[in-house]
């Protein structure tokens, strides 16, 4: 997905960024898919379960922690540019035990 920055200040809760062209080759995207691969080829002939579980938790944690330090543990600013309310992130940090700093 690639982004540039948006060229009208009038858009509402605007990060700054849009989505001009959604294909494949963009790097977050390369980087998950990489990495599935490579967990699926480890995996061998092991069963696999909970795949969504593991997969969303290792995106999400790594996610909320460096939007929280992105925005120096400001949850406001953080919930506006993680797109949830500031409730769902409280949830979401206790649930995978991150803090946010001070």
């Amino acid at each position: 997905m690639k982004t540039e920055a948006a060229g009208n200040a009038s858009e509402p809760n605007s990060t700054g960024l849009r989505v001009t062209d959604a294909n494949h080759s963009d790097p977050l995207n390369k980087c998950v898919r990489l990495a599935l691969r490579a967990y699926l080829d480890n995996m061998g002939d092991h069963d696999v379960h909970d795949l969504y579980a593991l997969v969303m938790e290792e995106v999400e944690r790594p996610l909320f922690e460096t939007v929280l330090q992105h925005t120096g543990g400001n949850l406001s600013q953080a919930s506006r540019m993680l797109g949830m309310t500031r409730t769902t992130l409280r949830k979401r940090l206790n649930d995978y035990g991150v803090e946010r700093e001070r």
